[in-house]
């Protein structure tokens, strides 16, 4: 957010304050006052003009708009949201961003034309979903950057889980709700890390997050769900939030991200099958390692994978 916004938005908060006392304050004219009024409205913000000046209505749930200016405020964590009505790919702007020497940003659309997930497969990117990308300067060797895709796989099935659906994570990127007890599941969201850098250090590394918000469970593919379908729509603004949230503290914390993957994991105990280049590994998955790696039991002896495919399997 524009720093003299935030400060129009600050003083509001604190409100009510009148247009000349604004622009006095910030050494700006009342008609850029009024301008910067007026684009907070648009964000969705509502502001009230009384007899004493304007005052915002500082209740969370009275901001009911998805925008970049509505997401931060409140958002306890370090991150600018450039926010896009309608964008081809979020991960493809991050890349740009990130090229351009931007850190902790994200990049969130209310709809996506151009998606896609692991392997370039077409992701289905509708409004109403949660479509974002966040892009991160990582000062960790390049062994490490699978755990910020944990991270994010634990940031997002928490706060699922705070809006009451059953998630689960699917090792190593997908976020599912399991449907029975014979490792059958229904995809949630997914993750995608992409990055840039050297043998020894990270130039930057962008995460991008895919979930079905507030879609119908018929307007989904085969196998996919949603938090609608689940428990019903969410307010997608705090939804963000919390994610963001809950990732940045992991990020700052990376030994607590495999413990945590652990408590929400579905995989470990599965029959799975991890597709690997021109390999099909078949076996028990058994556990991962500390860097994120699946540990998978088969006939010929333990594998560790630490990228590939992964589909649970139902028992032998």
């Amino acid at each position: 957010m524009n720093e003299t916004r935030r400060a129009v938005l600050e003083q509001l908060a604190a409100g009510p304050v009148s247009g000349p006392a604004l622009a006095d304050d910030l050494e700006i004219s009342r008609a850029a006052v009024w301008k910067h009024v007026e684009a907070l409205r648009d964000a969705g913000f509502e502001i009230e003009s009384t007899g004493s000046g304007y005052r915002l209505d500082a209740d969370a749930d009275t901001i009911d708009a998805y925008s970049g200016p509505a997401i931060e405020y409140g958002l306890e964590a370090p991150f600018s949201v450039e926010f896009h009505e309608t964008i081809g790919s979020t991960n493809d702007r991050a890349r740009e961003l990130a090229a351009a020497g931007e850190s902790d940003v994200v990049v969130v659309a209310d709809e996506q034309t151009g998606a896609r997930g692991r392997l370039e497969r077409a992701w289905d990117s509708p409004s109403g979903g949660v479509w974002m990308s966040v892009v991160c300067r990582p000062s960790i060797p390049p062994a490490r950057a699978p755990l910020y895709t944990l991270a994010g796989a634990v940031a997002v099935t928490q706060t699922a889980r705070e809006a009451g659906v059953d998630a689960a994570i699917k090792w190593p990127n997908d976020v599912i709700v399991p449907v029975g007890d014979d490792g059958a599941y229904h995809k949630l969201a997914g993750i995608l890390t992409e990055m840039e850098g050297e043998t020894d250090r990270i130039e930057w590394l962008v995460m991008g997050i895919g979930l079905n918000a507030n879609l119908s469970r018929e307007s989904l593919p085969e196998g996919a769900t949603s938090v609608r379908a689940e428990v019903g729509d969410v307010d997608r603004r705090i939804f963000v939030q919390r994610v963001l949230e809950a990732f940045d503290e992991y990020r700052s914390d990376l030994e607590a991200v495999v413990p945590a993957w652990r408590d929400l994991a579905a995989t470990p105990g599965q029959r799975v099958r991890v597709e690997v280049a021109d390999t099909t590994i078949v076996g028990r998955a058994i556990d991962v390692t500390d860097r994120g790696a699946l540990r998978v039991e088969t006939d010929d002896g333990e594998r560790t994978v630490t990228a590939g495919d992964c589909e649970h399997l139902r028992p032998a």
